[in-house]
């Protein structure tokens, strides 16, 4: 075998593998998009995050209980938000975040929080965080980018949303189908 046979052998297998690798890799980091690509039906959260109606909610607000319509949260930078408790996630210095609390989840259950931008969500219940029972994300799917879903307590919720790149978020909280 020549050495130009030898070398061409060794650059093949050398070099398919690392393409494949990185279009693999590429492939794995691209995120789910357009509103088929959530893990489950999102016709009813979409609809009351691109709904005209919303209630106008300053960070910090306490509401009586679960509304029917979405809430527009207003946020604040990141620094001056002062979040009950630390993020789950730390966000970039440059992004918003902002909290509410709503006195009376009246009945126990799986509940679905939807966010129309990115962002990060944190439940907290009886002074402890929540964790998500499921999550899913997509890009390209107007109004609405992000669902969670917690197992709720009949009681209070806190609710902070960090990491958002704009001083307002929409989102809505509906009891899972």
């Amino acid at each position: 075998m020549s050495i130009r046979l030898v070398r061409f052998a060794l650059l093949l297998a050398t070099s398919i593998p690392i393409g494949l690798r990185l279009w693999i890799s590429a492939a794995a980091a691209a995120e789910p998009s357009g509103c088929a690509a959530f893990k489950w039906p999102v016709e009813r959260e979409r609809a009351l995050l691109t709904a005209a109606a919303s209630a106008q909610v300053a960070s910090g607000a306490e509401l009586a209980s679960l509304l029917a319509d979405a809430i527009t949260l207003a946020l604040r930078p990141g620094a001056d938000a002062a979040l009950p408790t630390p993020p789950e996630r730390p966000a970039p210095p440059d992004r918003f975040a902002g909290f509410m609390r709503i006195k009376q989840i009246e009945k126990p259950g799986l509940y679905t929080i939807a966010l129309s931008a990115g962002g990060w969500v944190d439940a907290l219940q009886n002074g402890r965080s929540l964790k998500p029972a499921d999550f899913s994300g997509a890009t390209e799917c107007d109004g609405l980018r992000k669902l969670v879903r917690y197992r709720l307590a009949a009681g209070e919720l806190s609710l902070q949303i960090s990491g958002v790149a704009t001083n307002t978020i929409r989102l809505a909280i509906v009891p899972a189908d």
